[in-house]
């Protein structure tokens, strides 16, 4: 007995058993209990060293029939396994076998049974007193109402990296695949109620989307498929554009794993040698420095009614802005500097696409525990351009500071006839 009173696995046991095992009494009556009425849920936490393995398997209703659900975390990565009854008694199996320190729990509508197994092999087992809970078979998890769930996502996910071969996204992509779907949100909210370009069945143009700085293609699939599979979008043609040739290969090759590649294209070009007649919607996902502005600019450039800009590092404003008067204290602090020059730099690009006449909103499009990058630019194409408001708004702004935005001078041409109303 132990000081509480507990009664150890070993007293009343003649049958012998190895170290850190269940006796057979014991894991006949963990069995009755899990495969039984009232069921609940187990819980067994397995100490290895200095990690730790926990598995829990609770039941669940799946399709109106009962399941049972097993997560399983072993150091940091977690998975989770929907089974029936008869592989639940193989799982009871390998869950009782387990060798080492551990803690067992085991939750039913009657009441509750513990198992400690000591470092040295002990095994010390409590009962709870009897209990009378009742048991609602919980539903399995909702699958979240996200855009990479709204098609036959599957295939595409497999073949961009982001899930492994049975499905499941990867710990190490799960923050890719929630930027993925909150910028599918925001296109699908932008192009909701606005014209489409003019893809028809009748042969006329697709609705051309450009991805600028495409990278390894995760979005510029993703987009494609959920304009043509959600949105029913009759005729879409997406290019994909980046100078990078290993990453050119690549996306080309997950285009025509999945039977794509006739309408997703993908060019080995640095951004500003490329160029199309016209396109509806443009997208960048974290161009460097001034390649998102010559992401914005191509954007207005091709008469686009959407854009779409996810900043990533910016540096040009940097190399030219003064130790300014007041914010001298400011600016001495290298990681304060950088932060002033990422919201002037947007501050400025919003600005810009204002007076060319672009509705534009600087948002947060994705959670911060995604990525510290999670500033996006939305424009659309929808009100006068060369209003006076944005005009001096800009200049107060640009003139206080002393400098001359990269945008500005790229898009010279354009703004000059509006900006030499009001200098």
């Amino acid at each position: 007995m132990t000081e509480n009173g507990e009664m150890t696995a070993d007293e009343g046991n003649a049958a012998p058993r190895e170290r850190f095992e269940l006796d057979d009494a014991l894991k006949e009556e963990i069995r009755a209990k899990v495969l039984g009425d009232g069921f609940m849920k187990i819980v067994q936490s397995v100490r290895r060293g200095g990690s730790q393995f926990r598995i829990s398997v609770r039941p669940v209703e799946i399709g109106g029939e009962r399941r049972y659900q097993a997560e399983m975390v072993d150091d940091g990565q977690v998975r989770v396994k929907n089974f029936d009854a008869d592989s639940l008694s193989g799982g009871l199996d390998d869950i009782m076998s387990q060798k080492g320190a551990r803690d067992l729990h085991l939750m039913t509508a009657k009441g509750d049974l513990h198992v400690r197994v000591t470092r040295k092999g002990r095994v010390i087992v409590s009962r709870s007193a009897e209990m009378d809970r009742k048991v609602e078979l919980k539903p399995h998890d909702r699958v979240k109402n996200v855009p990479l769930n709204a098609f036959d996502s599957a295939a595409y996910l497999k073949a961009a990296g982001l899930a492994d071969g049975e499905g499941r996204v990867r710990a190490s992509m799960r923050g890719k695949y929630d930027q993925v779907n909150e910028f599918l949100k925001v296109a699908g909210e932008a192009l909701k109620n606005s014209p489409r370009g003019d893809g028809d069945d009748s042969g006329a143009r697709a609705f051309t989307v450009v991805d600028c700085g495409c990278g390894k293609a995760y979005l510029t699939v993703a987009l494609y498929l959920y304009l043509t599979q959600v949105l029913q979008m009759p005729r879409v043609h997406v290019y994909g554009v980046d100078r990078r040739a290993d990453v050119v290969a690549a996306a080309r090759r997950m285009a025509a794993s999945l039977d794509i590649a006739g309408d997703v294209e993908f060019v080995e070009s640095d951004l500003a040698a490329f160029n199309v007649e016209k396109a509806d919607m443009v997208v960048s996902l974290y161009a460097c420095d001034t390649a998102t502005d010559e992401a914005l600019a191509k954007g207005v450039e091709w008469r686009a009614r959407h854009i779409l800009s996810a900043p990533c590092c910016q540096h040009e404003l940097q190399k030219t802005l003064d130790d300014k008067g007041a914010f001298a204290g400011v600016m001495r602090q290298s990681i304060l500097r950088e932060r002033l020059c990422d919201i002037l730099t947007d501050s400025f690009r919003a600005m810009i696409m204002r007076i060319l006449g672009f509705r534009t909103q600087v948002v947060e499009f994705v959670s911060s525990e995604a990525t510290a990058r999670n500033i996006m630019l939305k424009c659309e194409y929808s009100v006068k351009p060369g209003q006076a408001g944005p005009v001096s708004e800009y200049l107060a702004l640009r003139d206080y500071w002393h400098v001359t935005p990269w945008l500005e001078t790229r898009l010279a041409a354009m703004l000059s006839k509006y900006l030499s109303r009001y200098e």
